[in-house]
């Protein structure tokens, strides 16, 4: 099988453009720092394309569930490694390889401490290319087969809240189950899930969405510091910087798990669920979720996720339309779209 042996390097560039592909969600940059340490002290994973499989061959999809405010949230990669064991034990095909449910600071690169570990390999196709606040998201439309019968493999926590198992039901039982399993253990549990065929992962993930973070964080370090590096992932992406300017107000409520919050920066405000879903100035719409909303400090360049806003932060606001993005086939079904619409009680759909 051809693949290519990620690298150090690799990890970075993917944490870096993950992040920017994550819209304000999808894990912090420290948390994939952290992350890419442990992966490299266990070895290295091989990042494989589509391609290199027949078309009936089954892949899991390994996540991060919870809130990326919650105080008390610890996972490991023992725990990682763990759910990965008890689906390839509990569901009847063999797992073939491995993929992450999203692009983000942390998931980009989820599942390659586990593909090190295992000797799987790691799928150039993320469930989404950008980053989601719900299970059902990053399911791959499997919400729309009712007879699918959901795998889903969980650990996380520690002491006390340490939690670990399994869950086989309704894809909808199963994802919120799994949500309020996060908010028991502490804020966060690793998961692996939701077994399907190549076929079906050609025809509704974001094939080549890990190859498109890593390029991202390439052309973000080649940059110079600051606004260059701004405007150089912006031209990449197709999109364009809307605003810039310093945080007046900034709230946030971490409920069910999930963070929930608006930031407004002069006349423009952003809502986020995790990650920003509208971004609006005098009564105009200038970005709506799956379209990527981010925000970077202004001076250095950083992206800056939502959950780290701070009033008095000088930010640069940048979105980039949905038709620019590699998507899921989840991100144009109004169905799951349209329940963040009483979240931030904004029109999506």
């Amino acid at each position: 099988m051809q693949g290519k042996l990620l690298t150090k390097e690799d990890a970075k560039k993917a944490i870096y453009g993950g992040c920017i592909l994550g819209g304000g969600g999808g894990g912090l940059i420290e948390e994939g720092l952290e992350k890419m340490e442990q992966i490299f002290s266990i070895g290295k994973p091989t990042l494989v394309s589509v391609n290199e499989f027949s078309q009936d061959d089954y892949v899991a999809c390994v996540s991060l569930v919870g809130a990326p405010s919650a105080q008390d949230m610890y996972i490991d990669s023992e725990q990682m490694i763990q759910t990965v064991e008890r689906i390839r034990n509990e569901f009847p095909q063999p797992i073939k390889a491995l993929m992450t449910n999203e692009n983000g600071a942390a998931t980009t690169i989820n599942g390659w401490l586990q593909s090190a570990a295992t000797g799987l390999p790691f799928l150039d196709a993320p469930s989404n290319g950008r980053a989601h606040p719900t299970g059902t998201m990053g399911a791959l439309n499997l919400t729309e087969i009712p007879e699918y019968v959901s795998y889903q493999a969980f650990a996380g926590g520690r002491e006390s809240k340490k939690v670990e198992g399994m869950i086989s039901a309704s894809l909808d039982i199963a994802s919120r189950t799994i949500r309020s399993i996060s908010v028991q253990a502490g804020g966060i549990v690793g998961v692996c899930r939701n077994p399907v065929t190549i076929q079906y992962v050609k025809e509704n993930a974001a094939v080549g969405g890990i190859t498109q973070a890593i390029e991202l964080g390439e052309v973000y370090f080649s940059a110079k510091e600051g606004i260059d590096r701004i405007k150089a992932v912006t031209d990449y992406l197709k999109g364009k910087i809307i605003h810039s300017g310093t945080v007046e107000k900034f709230s946030l409520i971490e409920k069910d798990g999930f963070d929930v919050g608006c930031v407004q920066i002069d006349d423009l405000e952003l809502t986020f669920w995790n990650e920003y879903m509208t971004a609006e100035a005098n009564g105009q719409r200038l970005g709506t979720f799956p379209d990527l909303i981010m925000t970077f400090d202004r001076h250095t360049g950083q992206p800056v996720v939502s959950a780290h806003i701070k009033e008095g932060m000088d930010l640069s606001v940048i979105v980039v339309p949905k038709e620019c993005l590699l998507l899921s086939a989840t991100m144009f079904n109004n169905k799951l779209l349209k329940v963040i619409e009483p979240i931030i009680d904004k029109k999506i759909v």
